[in-house]
């Protein structure tokens, strides 16, 4: 796990030796929280290429795996991430004739290069983001992991370069322009979002591009010039195949998959720990971990003493159950004032609520405790239908489908479970009519939008289109499930863990984001995902004879979710609330009443927040 970065020059580019030397130094520092076990640099004999690289040392720990690193004579390679499978994936180049010199899963990336081909990405188990030079064809190869764990962006220059770097910082470092995109203002102050749907290769700032997940990405020196980048997606999930497995034999494919997941995941040189909240998602990584490792390791939590929503005696109760040590950090209103702009830096984009903070003190803790790699349950709810809006879609889908006794039975079963979600006429209309949903969701979201409450209506109509805006077409839960897996929710929530587990030197892997393990799921049918009244309901019948009943058939879904509305009342926070309102005004985002209008006191779900948004927009 470490920072990458890179500068590609034209023959003719302005600027010496010393100040592309300069820049990629300076890039390279400015992720050195990415890497705190050493940096390097290279450039090839023109002097058109640089490559730079900070390390965080998990696997082979020694000299010969430090990066760049170079292979046969032809490629070298900076890469940031882990391949849980390249044990597997290095015996099988050995018989195919590679030759390794260390034991790392960087050569195994170079090695699967040279004899696959751009093929490779295939072949591979892990999070990554890399960039291979390939100095006989003179192209740079850069590519991301299938679901975007790690970060990798890229900018072209005014004066010919190109540059790439795991974060935006490094970029800014050497002078890229920070202006944040307007449209993108517009839609966070409204949503929380920060990206639109189908626009997975912009950032939210202007002309700085990001490899999208399951993407590679070609750039080509031509005679000398910059050719290129050129965009190619390698994978998607499977969403074709029906599994007829019987319920039995799912529930054990299930858990077979994930013990494998978790077993290669927990390869590592350094300890390995693991999150652990009071939800099923990350107890069921550490059930399987004590499973593979035995009893003996560290989980790291955030309790919230008082707060209704805390979830201490559940996490006890799993710790307990599992005899694994557990150590427990308290966030409260004074870590969220002294973190604020520490979090947003590291972040660089804008986060919806202040449960990013818990998630980066809990980072923090294992840091403190000397873990640097942590196991963590995230995924688990976009493949096994863990939110709560996911329930009108599995109903409608039932409805839809003609099993209109089950779609009764299943909303009785929710509501007696404490689903408060409803169903009237409108469901009806969804489920029979899903083009009209579909628009319908468009309109309101628009609606929501433009109706934002003080916004300058000259900054919205100068910078904002509705075209812009996606909602899928839902005809059943996969849909909704593959959204926002690809392209809704999952995605910033991997920039939320990437950021603040890098911000503390750690490395955080993901067991649910296996690629043979997301697959199966989605050729499952949607009843044994939702089932009885419960979400992820093959989830906890995997996990029913591993984690006491209290946690796996628990109806509560919390989270990380913090007592945002009562930290959001601390005067230091309500100071800079002040500022920030003042600081929107003078850059016409917002009217210049808002400054007369008292906080806003009935947020009590944080995610819908506006004095957070607007907190959050005025400090990036």
């Amino acid at each position: 796990m470490c920072g990458i970065a890179g500068i590609i020059t034209m023959a003719d580019s302005p600027g010496y030796r010393a100040d592309h030397y300069r820049d990629i130094r300076k890039m390279t520092l400015s992720l050195e929280h990415r890497g705190p076990d050493g940096e390097s640099y290279w450039t090839d004999t023109s002097q058109q290429i640089w490559l730079g690289h900070r390390r965080l040392a998990i696997i082979d720990r020694t000299a010969a795996a430090a990066q760049p690193m170079h292979y046969g004579g032809r490629y070298s390679i900076v890469y940031n991430g882990e391949l849980y499978n390249y044990l597997e994936l290095k015996k099988d180049l050995q018989g195919a004739g590679q030759t390794f010199n260390a034991a790392s899963d960087t050569e195994v990336i170079l090695a699967a290069f040279d004899h696959y081909g751009e093929d490779c990405l295939r072949y591979f188990d892990g999070m990554f983001a890399f960039a291979i030079w390939d100095a006989v064809d003179q192209h740079l190869f850069l590519a991301r992991d299938r679901f975007g764990e790690k970060p990798l962006f890229f900018y072209q220059a005014t004066d010919g370069r190109f540059l790439f770097a795991s974060e935006m910082k490094a970029l800014w470092a050497i002078g890229v322009p920070k202006i944040p995109r307007d449209d993108l203002s517009i839609l966070f102050l409204a949503t929380g979002m920060s990206s639109f749907p189908l626009d997975n290769s912009g950032s939210f700032y202007k002309e700085i591009n990001q490899v999208p997940p399951a993407h590679s990405l070609s750039v080509k020196l031509v005679s000398g010039h910059i050719s290129g980048p050129v965009a190619t997606r390698y994978w998607d999930i499977d969403t074709t195949h029906n599994s007829i497995l019987s319920e039995a034999d799912a529930i054990e494919k299930v858990t077979e998959f994930l013990r494998q997941s978790v077993q290669m995941r927990l390869r590592s040189d350094v300890p390995v720990g693991t999150s652990l909240s009071g939800g099923i998602d990350s107890s069921s990584i550490a059930a399987m971990v004590v499973s593979v490792k035995g009893q003996h390791f560290k989980s790291f939590s955030a309790v919230f003493p008082g707060f209704e929503k805390d979830e201490k005696s559940l996490i006890d109760l799993t710790s307990n159950c599992l005899q694994i040590e557990n150590y427990q950090v308290s966030p409260h209103a004074g870590s969220l004032s002294d973190l604020f702009e520490k979090l947003l830096y590291h972040q660089e984009q804008p986060v919806s609520s202040a449960s990013v903070l818990v998630q980066y003190q809990v980072f923090a803790l294992a840091k403190q405790r000397g873990i640097k790699v942590l196991l963590d349950g995230q995924g688990a709810d976009e493949l096994f239908g863990g939110y709560e809006n996911y329930i009108h879609w599995f109903l409608q889908e039932q409805f839809r489908n003609g099993n209109w006794k089950k779609m009764r039975r299943e909303h009785l079963s929710f509501r007696n479970h404490g689903s408060k979600h409803g169903w009237g006429l409108g469901n009806y209309i969804a489920a029979l009519f899903p083009q009209a949903a579909q628009y319908q969701l468009l309109a309101a979201q628009k609606t929501d939008i433009l109706g934002i409450r003080n916004l300058n209506p000259d900054f919205a109509d100068a910078h904002f289109s509705s075209e812009e805006l996606y909602k899928p077409l839902a005809t059943k839960l996969e849909d909704i499930l593959y959204f926002d897996i690809t392209m809704g929710r999952l995605p910033e929530l991997l920039r939320y863990a990437d950021r603040n587990s890098m911000a503390n030197g750690c490395e955080v892997r993901l067991p649910f984001l296996q690629p043979a393990l997301v697959d199966f799921v989605f050729s499952l049918p949607s009843d044994y995902k939702l089932r009885n009244g419960f979400t992820k309901w093959i989830l906890r019948s995997a996990m029913n004879d591993r984690l006491p009943a209290d946690v796996c058939w628990q109806t509560k879904k919390i989270g990380f979710e913090p007592p945002q509305h009562q930290w959001m009342q601390d005067p230091r926070m309500q100071e800079k609330v002040h500022e920030s309102r003042k600081k929107l005004v003078a850059m016409g985002i917002m009217q210049k009443k808002i400054l007369t209008q008292p906080l806003n006191p009935t947020a009590a779900n944080a995610r819908n927040d506006p004095d957070w948004r607007g907190l959050v927009l005025a400090s990036l």
